[in-house]
């Protein structure tokens, strides 16, 4: 008989390394991505029986913390709450004081684009790329293409146009663009 992998040390540990970091990302707030990680662990072992394996069971497990993420982001709407990273150490850590590469943060080059989307280290520059945004604009392209939200839902959550949300949208993506080109892709600014 198999072992339930929600029961193995050595899968949950994993499991909840990558949601923790996933949700952090999403949220910005250390303690608000933790809460959200344990509901959903918790809902995750509560509802095992749900499973249908129709994906695996950490696709499954992160889309209960997907759940779990948009819940709060709407709860932040509506209670006004505004999120703080100023004292983003990670973010310190990968750029020096005139927001370029620090040193020995810089990421290798690789062969082919493929390789660079693929690559563990790409996505921790893009990480540290989003988190670079402007809140507006981050939230916005978090819930859009993250999170899947439609774009009347960002407006109605957010509480904007949606003139304003195609804005922010492609403001996000073209600083996202900037920060890439510059920082990993070696383009001129």
């Amino acid at each position: 008989m198999a072992t339930d992998p929600l029961h193995d040390p050595e899968f949950l540990t994993g499991l909840r390394r990558d949601m923790l970091r996933f949700a952090e990302m999403q949220l910005r707030n250390r303690e608000q991505a933790e809460d959200a990680v344990q509901e959903a662990l918790a809902g995750a072992m509560a509802g095992r029986e749900k499973f249908a394996s129709r994906a695996s069971l950490r696709t499954w497990v992160l889309s209960i913390l997907k759940n779990k993420i948009i819940d709060v982001l709407r709860g932040r709407v509506r209670e006004n709450a505004v999120v703080n990273t100023e004292n983003d150490e990670d973010l310190n850590a990968y750029f020096n004081d005139r927001e370029h590469w620090a040193e020995d943060t810089r990421p290798s080059e690789w062969q082919t684009p493929q390789q660079a989307m693929e690559s563990k280290q790409f996505w921790e520059v893009f990480e540290a790329c989003l988190y670079r945004l402007p809140d507006a604009s981050g939230r916005i392209f978090t819930m859009r293409e993250v999170l899947g939200f439609d774009t009347d839902e960002i407006c109605q959550t957010i509480g904007i146009t949606s003139n304003n949300c195609f804005v922010q949208l492609h403001r996000a993506r073209l600083a996202l663009r900037a920060c890439l080109g510059a920082n990993w892709f070696g383009e001129a600014a």
